[in-house]
């Protein structure tokens, strides 16, 4: 999970902006090493609107600010450009304040001349001092300051081809390592992102399809986002597809197809086609080397709208898909599926304090409340970020009384981010995982198909399916163990079958509800059970 607070005032939007003067470039070199960047899958940021005034827009300082290194080719006549200038001071400000990097690049000029404002750079610089004489200062501080970084000369590194390639290589090394950097802001994910990275780096030369499944709220996304951001600028297309499930419900995904294939094929504008039209564009993809992300998906059908054929794509190419459901990954022929599992205490303890005191540590007076908090949470980063939120600048007394609370009543956010999982099953898989809920839970599993067949809920499958859902596990002692964020969810949803008559609920455990039903004579469910393994009347 991310942190609540980055070193950037934004999310980086591009890795590369290039701050020139157009038209120092007429030979292209700009142009060029745009290209280079781009087939090396660098982001990056060109401004080709050479019709500019005197103060540089806010959509370019936002370009500045949202790119993670900034490439400055200063020419002979760079300095003439107040515009360039100003974009120069921003670039060096996120450098202070953001840790942007910046390297310059001295395009047919001495790098002498630049730090010193000197030579035919100087002449053009000092062309300026009329129209803007309180602004020469800080423009001279700022020249001398971005001259002293380490760069490349063009009068050094020739032919022009060579600089440019050696250019795009470094940019490329500092994106890669500006990513670790990254990285370590999600806690608990770099240790993950190294063991996916040495299973899609098998070696193998076809086409390599990775499962990440889990738990709803466990990171899956967050994990493969990373993945993604990391490792898409080594392939020829690439593609995150996001919310593969909610995008077929709300009738999306011929949108999201049509952006697929236009990634995809180069950016080309794909019209929207029928399915069997895919196969019109299979011999151009099956010549592309491609990464992409299948997000939270939960039918194979979802990926045959959207790719029809996962092996379509040329040697080399990775597919990673997630999903709460291990028979999407077995109906996909995935390679191989990544379980996620849950944090450990010190990266839950982490991640909680992020959110729910800005910071990597918690506050002394909170310490056994926030132990309490990452007990309950169990590890799912979905519940440490949500509590966290909802915490956050409370007092303690509300703190504590959140707290009993939960013990009774989950958070609303967070349950409604799990059932999602209990939404997809069909009534007899419903009853059962609520029945495990209520009773089964910590019972061995001989003991709870019996008395699920039993019920006429067929069982064995029944199992099977919450398993792979990732709603209940078989511990090696053959007992049913369930998540108690789970329990507590299906007993939730009991509750609310009637939240202030028991007696109207389809099942009962909790002793004082049973006692008040039975005592009161208050049983109107048709279908009512009570079943107690643990508790006392």
């Amino acid at each position: 999970m991310a942190s609540s607070s980055s070193s950037h005032p934004r999310n980086n939007k591009y890795d590369v902006f290039l701050s020139f003067k157009g038209e120092d470039t007429r030979d292209n070199f700009t142009s060029h090493l745009y290209s280079a960047l781009s087939q090396k899958g660098i982001e990056t940021f060109i401004d080709n609107d050479l019709k500019r005034g005197d103060e540089i827009s806010q959509s370019l300082v936002d370009a500045i600010e949202a790119s993670s290194i900034s490439i400055i080719i200063f020419s002979e006549s760079y300095a003439s450009s107040s515009w360039c200038l100003d974009e120069l001071l921003r670039i060096l400000e996120c450098k202070t304040n953001y840790g942007q990097i910046v390297i310059p690049v001295f395009y047919r000029v001495d790098p002498s001349h630049v730090r010193k404002q000197s030579g035919n750079f100087g002449d053009s610089f000092s062309k300026l001092e009329e129209q803007f004489p309180d602004r020469m200062q800080t423009w001279r501080i700022a020249l001398t300051e971005a001259a002293n970084l380490s760069g490349f000369d063009s009068h050094v590194v020739r032919p022009e081809s060579h600089l440019i390639e050696e250019i795009a290589n470094e940019v490329l090394e500092r994106v890669d390592d500006t990513f670790q950097s990254e990285s370590k802001d999600l806690v608990g994910v770099e240790s993950r992102i190294k063991e996916i990275e040495a299973l899609l780096g098998t070696g193998s030369t076809d086409v390599y399809k990775l499962g990440i499944w889990g738990i709803g709220g466990i990171g899956q996304t967050t994990i493969a986002a990373a993945i993604f951001n990391k490792i898409s600028r080594h392939f020829e297309g690439s593609y995150f597809a996001h919310n593969v499930r909610d995008a077929d419900q709300t009738g999306r995904l011929p949108h999201l197809r049509q952006e697929l294939l236009s990634a995809l094929l180069g950016g080309e504008n794909v019209k929207n086609i029928p399915n069997t039209g895919l196969n019109f564009q299979s011999k151009r993809l099956s010549r592309r080397k491609v990464l992409i992300v299948f997000d939270d998906v939960n039918h194979l059908r979802q990926i045959e709208f959207l790719i029809e054929h996962l092996d379509w794509f040329a040697s080399g190419s990775r597919i990673i898909i997630t999903t709460r459901d291990k028979q999407v990954l077995s109906s996909c022929w995935v390679n191989q599926i990544y379980q996620v599992k849950e944090l450990g205490g010190v990266d839950a303890l982490k991640l909680f304090s992020r959110f729910a005191f800005g910071r990597d540590h918690l506050e002394a007076s909170y310490v056994e409340p926030t132990k309490e908090i990452v007990k309950y949470a169990q590890g799912v980063p979905l519940v440490l970020k949500v509590l966290g939120s909802f915490l956050f600048k409370r007092r303690k007394e509300e703190w504590e009384s959140a707290i009993r609370k939960l013990e009774n009543v989950p958070h609303i956010e967070i349950q409604a981010a799990i059932k999602i999982s209990f939404d997809g099953l069909d009534d007899h898989e419903q009853n059962i995982f609520l029945d495990i809920a209520c009773f089964l839970k910590e019972e061995r599993r001989d003991q709870v198909l019996s008395f699920l067949d039993a019920c006429g809920f067929f069982a064995e499958i029944g199992l099977r399916v919450l398993i792979d859902k990732s709603l209940i596990t078989i511990s090696h002692s053959n007992t049913i163990t369930m998540h108690d964020l789970l329990q507590d969810m299906g007993r939730e949803i009991i509750r609310k079958e009637s939240i202030h008559y028991p007696g109207q609920r389809s099942r009962l455990w909790y002793h004082k509800d049973i006692y008040e039903v039975l005592t009161k004579n208050m049983v109107s469910n048709n279908r009512f059970s009570i079943l107690s393994f643990s508790c006392q009347i």
